[in-house]
């Protein structure tokens, strides 16, 4: 069972999608989105926000992600377009988001509703903006992975038995 905000961030992924196709606002893309079933299971003020937030913000996103692109943004497929201005717009708004959760509820739309390997395209690219973007946060995470991990309350293990010489 997927989560209140995954949720709401398909519906905005839709919502997006069809921003890109048809050019409506967000109020009337939120309202044809609150007639498709189990809108009801989604956060809908982090739906209604991100949605808003990132149609409001598409020309900044797109000067923010389309440098890390390899081909030109208008070449880039509108689903991973879609993702990639979302986990843009997480990593430059909403700095009460971790940019790790960000890049991986990106990934995990990628997979879902992405080309074949669009999760790595959109893990790339928001792994670069989170860099530029967070330096501080990425840098103390990559510190955090290089530390050993410690034998959380277990007992050291005995060295084997030397045999003896004969």
């Amino acid at each position: 069972m997927r989560s209140p905000r995954r949720r709401a961030r398909e519906f905005a992924l839709q919502g997006l999608y069809q921003w890109q196709l048809t050019g409506q606002g967000a109020g009337a893309i939120g309202r044809d989105l609150a007639e498709l079933e189990d809108h009801e299971a989604a956060d809908r003020d982090f739906l209604d926000r991100e949605l808003a937030g990132v149609i409001a913000c598409a020309d900044e996103l797109r000067a923010l992600l389309e440098p890390f692109a390899d081909r030109k943004w208008v070449e880039v497929s509108p689903v991973e377009r879609a993702i990639l201005m979302m986990g843009g717009w997480e990593l430059l708004r909403l700095p009460e988001v971790p940019y790790r959760v960000a890049i991986n509820e990106s990934i995990e739309l990628a997979k879902r509703f992405g080309g074949t390997e669009g999760h790595r395209y959109v893990n790339g690219i928001l792994d670069r903006v989170a860099a530029q973007l967070r330096p501080d946060e990425v840098a103390a995470g990559r510190t955090a992975e290089r530390k050993p991990r410690q034998n959380a309350g277990r007992a050291p293990r005995a060295a084997p038995a030397k045999k003896a010489d004969a």
